[in-house]
């Protein structure tokens, strides 16, 4: 449509501009030395005296050239001619123009361009008016977009998830055969949804899996099928599936399925919303598939927990994948594949950039790799080094450095002791994490931060590993305490954190020795109203104080165990502080050296 309005401007312009022609024509077509008025009765005299060179006759217009004084002219009657004025050809040489073609085109475009340009207009407006209603009419249209062409993403594109590769192996086999299976009575799934935190992947492998059948990919997001006006979301649901049924085989992808896939009956919202309309015909368009199309659905959630049990029963979406965080020797694949076409140093460690990026998703380490890049931009580089990702990975992970904060003398000593009394705890209870580094370079909102990482990934923690982990945050605020007598609101994100694992433990763990095996306070889904807005209380208010005090207990407990450490290293703890307070940052090496 937009092309459409292209060219009836166009057309519209070169109307125009043709007038514009015209009238510039007409008006540089004449003589701008005009002749000289003068009477027939002059003309004929001035011929007998043999002052005129030449007369040319123009309808009822005579224009005579007068020897050395240029022209002149008059007009004589119609009907008239010049023998009646004494004007012959043997005195004069006579010349007559005819005008009448010339005349004619002159009138047909004078009395045919008006109408013309009405028509030109009416035209247009009608054709605004068609393109308005075909809008109107394409509004309960599909907005998914096709992929394809040449460039296709495939399984070997996606680093890592092996298993989830597997699975939907089958789905690609399903597409490019699916006699190997109607053979043996098998019928083709319907959909398979893929679940797993953000960025790790599920896009990706879903294009992959297009790619690998090599057959046509539907991609839109879920909030794409709802609008202000009631059924379109349905109808747009309707004609996605009728044109993939059209292409098929196919791969239909609903990323963000929760936006509508969220469960009914909430009691908000009413019962006939425009999102519960959509998820309807969404169970309906999938239940609907005849056996012999071959088009699969392919939904993305990172929030599985708060879909309608109806799109997860078997019959629509019969297989769900998930996606976990890369472990360590997927993290090294993923950095590969981002770092393989950039200008990378030949001795580049990507398995120690693996090593310490614990908990990280695939996007997250595309950004390391980006940041690492741009790094290396600012510094003129040819290559991007080591140390450009390790910056990358300070700036991703804890944000970026605050050059121009600028500290008194005073803070300084606050951050630099209270940074040496996370790291010392750190390093000496049993189920410390390595310190990795150790700096008072304010970065984010931080102003100046411990570094621990694990040697391994972990996937179980124990109740001594997380006692062990609120000593090393609370131990910030114990150094200041031992050293200044008293405690700054530096330690305000330690406490969260801490709390938030004391009460994990107590809440939801089950660690507690008082409180006993139990998942205490369940979490009620407010569908409409997003997650975690309200927590159905299932204990009473005894249980509820016994819990109060077992977070403090715990807190309480590990606070002991954190000052006990620091004034028994008080004077490690200052020659740390000093260090810091001179160079500003300290490495992993450096500071196990202090130790020995």
């Amino acid at each position: 449509m937009e092309n459409k309005s292209n060219n009836s401007k166009s057309i519209l312009y070169i109307i125009i501009l043709i007038l514009a022609g015209l009238v510039l024509y007409n008006y540089l077509g004449q003589d701008k030395t005009k002749p000289k008025d003068v009477t027939i009765s002059e003309i004929s005299k001035d011929v007998i005296a043999g002052k005129i060179n030449k007369i040319t006759i123009e309808e009822n217009k005579v224009t005579a050239d007068v020897k050395d004084d240029g022209q002149v002219q008059a007009y004589k009657e119609s009907g008239v001619g010049l023998n009646d004025y004494g004007i012959t050809p043997d005195k004069v040489n006579i010349e007559v123009k005819n005008t009448q073609g010339g005349s004619i085109w002159i009138s047909l475009i004078s009395n045919i361009l008006p109408f013309l340009l009405i028509g030109v207009f009416i035209w247009l407006i009608f054709r605004q008016a068609q393109g308005g209603n075909m809008k109107a009419m394409s509004f309960g249209k599909t907005t998914a977009r096709l992929f394809g062409g040449k460039k296709k993403v495939t399984f070997n594109d996606v680093a890592g998830l092996k298993e989830s590769k597997e699975e939907l192996m089958e789905i690609v086999e399903f597409l490019k055969h699916p006699a190997k299976f109607k053979q043996l009575g098998a019928d083709i799934p319907k959909g398979a949804l893929l679940m797993g935190p953000p960025g790790c992947g599920k896009t990706l492998l879903a294009k992959a899996v297009a790619g690998e059948a090599d057959v046509p990919f539907f991609s839109l997001s879920a909030s794409e099928f709802v609008e202000m006006f009631v059924g379109v979301g349905a109808s747009r649901v309707r004609d996605l599936f009728e044109k993939a049924k059209r292409n098929s085989p196919a791969v239909i992808f609903i990323d963000e399925m929760d936006a509508v896939g969220r469960q009914r009956g909430a009691g908000l919202g009413g019962s006939h919303d425009e999102r519960e309309q959509t998820l309807n015909q969404i169970l309906v368009e999938m239940d609907g598939f005849e056996t012999d199309t071959r088009v699969i659905v392919l939904a993305a959630t990172n929030r599985p927990d708060v879909l309608d049990p109806a799109l997860l029963r078997p019959g629509r979406f019969d297989r769900r994948i998930f996606l976990p965080l890369p472990d360590r020797r997927e993290r090294k694949e993923i950095l590969e594949i981002h770092a393989k076409n950039r200008p990378v140093v030949a001795d580049i460690n990507l398995d120690k950039i693996a090593g310490t990026t614990p908990g990280l998703s695939g996007a997250d380490l595309r950004n390391i790799v980006n940041e690492a890049s741009i790094f290396a931009a600012r510094k003129n580089q040819k290559v991007i080094n080591q140390k450009d990702f390790e910056e990358a990975i300070e700036k991703v992970m804890l944000g970026p450095e605050k050059k121009s904060r600028l500290l008194s003398e005073k803070e300084k000593s606050i951050t630099a002791y209270h940074e040496a009394g996370h790291a010392i705890v750190g390093k000496l209870v049993p189920n410390g994490d390595p310190i990795h580094k150790i700096s008072i370079v304010s970065h984010g909102m931080a102003l100046g931060y411990t570094w621990s990482l694990p040697i391994e990934d972990i996937h179980l923690y124990s109740k001594s590993k997380f006692e062990d982990e609120i000593a090393q945050l609370l131990a910030g605020r114990e150094a200041e305490k031992v050293i200044f007598g008293e405690t700054t609101t530096g330690a305000e994100n330690d406490l969260q954190k801490a709390t938030k694992i004391a009460r994990d433990m107590v809440k939801v763990f089950g660690m507690s020795d008082k409180i006993g095996p139990l998942t205490l306070g369940e979490r009620e889904e407010l569908v409409f109203l997003g997650r975690e807005l309200g927590e159905h209380k299932g204990y009473s208010e005894k249980t509820a104080s016994e819990i109060d005090e077992q977070i403090r207990y715990f807190i309480e407990l590990n606070q002991k165990k954190a000052n006990l450490i620091i004034v028994k290293h008080k004077k490690l703890l200052q020659k740390i502080a000093e260090k810091l307070l001179k160079e500003e940052t300290i490495e992993g090496v450096e500071f196990d050296k202090l130790f020995k």
